[in-house]
């Protein structure tokens, strides 16, 4: 029977010295910086239309936007299931190996596409490739994500977990605009004919080599100190997955719900707001490139402050603060975008991007500590692509759908809304994070309340 309360900080094992912290905040960014450079790619207005229009038959039903968006969505019903190979697996081989797999899966999918065939080219195999790479690489994100926020957390001193936690969704944002910023340059510098023949692949190429320099960063690193101790003290679990969904299946309904949010605005504002600005309110291509971009740099700006900030008074009141807004400004955001104005277009971008970057500075710091060491990748990972597969990956397409059938751009305020409703309720009833050690929580079965332990690495 394993045994439920970790140990506390061991003083058998002397904490990773700053420069050992620094390469893994920076293996653990690199992940996700490969996974949304893909998003940014993968869903750049002009890239949209191109990959509807490469892959699939010109004479078929629907637009080409609709179908880049049916794929996008299509690789997130795999990744729940990666989530439960990976996570788990985590928790019993360690953090390092696992996510030394999931970053070259990632890169070498995106990679891939890359050099796919299209669809005058082979035919109806074009569409059953492209959807084939999706796939895989939904699976391997399903691994990504969580093990990248556990790995950071656990290197993490618990005084400095919600700044270093933020680098993690830094690197988000620099994929992101990476991506996005790539597809923007090879199109202004090609032209429309090029681009569409085949200037639209060099971006997708580009990924193998990003993957190559994270796989080398991670594979110089150790596993994390708190895997370590219960690896060495044999306190892991025997079954990861059994022991998640028997003893932890509140907190990750908790986590659910927080992530609904997290993700719909996600979602929502970088992968499918350049299509919208585009096809819905008539912003030109570039126009609505620089907007995001220009949006995101400033988020980029304030991310790690605001994990700082998080250090000091908590996590809970920046999430809290992310939910209201939604539910308060997301209805004056759109109507600011529909204004038809370059200035209250980017306001309205910008007070979405804002409230979205108070949920990214803290998440990195605030989901790995609801979790005891031995389920932490796995339930983590459980619980976030679960969210992420039903309301994340497929916002695009079902705010796309919705505007179609309803007729009025509103819908994605509306689903914004609903999703800061839910997510307040968990927001309100977790345990604050902030100041708790990694090595310290308590599992819910052996505490009663399920309450956290507070001390300090």
């Amino acid at each position: 029977m394993v045994e439920h309360v970790e140990p506390t900080a061991s003083g058998d094992q002397e904490p990773p010295d700053q420069a050992t912290v620094r390469r893994a905040v920076v293996a653990s960014a690199m992940g996700n910086c490969i996974e949304w450079f893909d998003f940014g790619v993968f869903s750049a207005g002009v890239m949209t239309t191109i990959i509807g229009t490469v892959f699939f038959p010109h004479d078929s039903t629907g637009s080409a936007t609709l179908k880049s968006f049916a794929l996008i969505a299509a690789a997130f019903v795999i990744r729940p299931f990666g989530g439960m190979f990976f996570g788990p697996l985590g928790d019993r081989l360690g953090r390092q190996r696992v996510l030394a797999t999931t970053i070259i899966l990632m890169s070498g999918s995106t990679f891939v596409i890359g050099i796919l065939p299209g669809y005058d080219t082979i035919g109806l195999a074009a569409p059953i490739l492209l959807l084939l790479v999706r796939l895989i690489q939904g699976f391997s994100t399903g691994g990504e994500y969580g093990g990248a926020a556990t790995f950071i957390a656990e290197y993490a001193p618990t005084r400095r977990r919600g700044v270093l936690g933020s680098f993690l969704e830094f690197g988000t944002l620099w994929g992101y605009i990476l991506g996005s910023g790539l597809v923007l340059l090879a199109n202004l510098s090609l032209g429309e004919d090029r681009m569409h023949a085949w200037g639209w692949r060099i971006p997708f190429l580009l990924a193998l080599p990003l993957g190559l320099v994270g796989l080398y960063v991670r594979i110089r690193l150790e596993d994390t100190p708190a895997f370590k101790e219960i690896d060495e003290t044999g306190h892991k679990a025997s079954s990861p997955l059994k022991e998640t969904l028997l003893h932890h299946w509140r907190m990750i309904l908790n986590l659910i719900g927080i992530v609904i949010l997290l993700n719909v605005a996600d979602y929502t504002l970088l992968t499918f707001m350049p299509s919208y600005l585009t096809e819905n309110l008539g912003v030109g291509d570039v126009a609505a490139q620089l907007t995001t971009i220009g949006v995101e740099f400033g988020m980029l700006l304030v991310i790690a402050p605001l994990g700082r900030l998080s250090d000091r008074i908590g996590r809970k009141p920046l999430l809290a603060t992310a939910a209201t807004g939604y539910i308060v400004l997301s209805f004056p955001a759109i109507k600011l975008m529909q204004l038809h104005n370059p200035v209250t277009v980017t306001a309205g971008f910008a007070i979405m991007g804002a409230l979205l970057v108070l949920m990214l500075a803290v998440i990195g710091s605030t989901f790995p500590a609801m979790f005891p060491t031995q389920v932490r990748y796995g339930a983590f990972a459980i619980g976030y692509n679960i969210s992420t597969s039903v309301f994340g990956g497929t916002s695009a397409l079902v705010i796309d759908s919705l505007i179609s059938v309803f007729h009025t751009n509103y819908i994605p305020a509306f689903y914004l809304v609903v999703a800061g409703l839910i997510a307040l309720v968990p927001i309100l009833s977790i345990p604050e994070t902030a100041g708790v050690s990694i090595r310290n929580v308590a599992t819910p079965r052996r505490s009663g309340s399920g309450r956290f332990a507070t001390a300090s690495d």
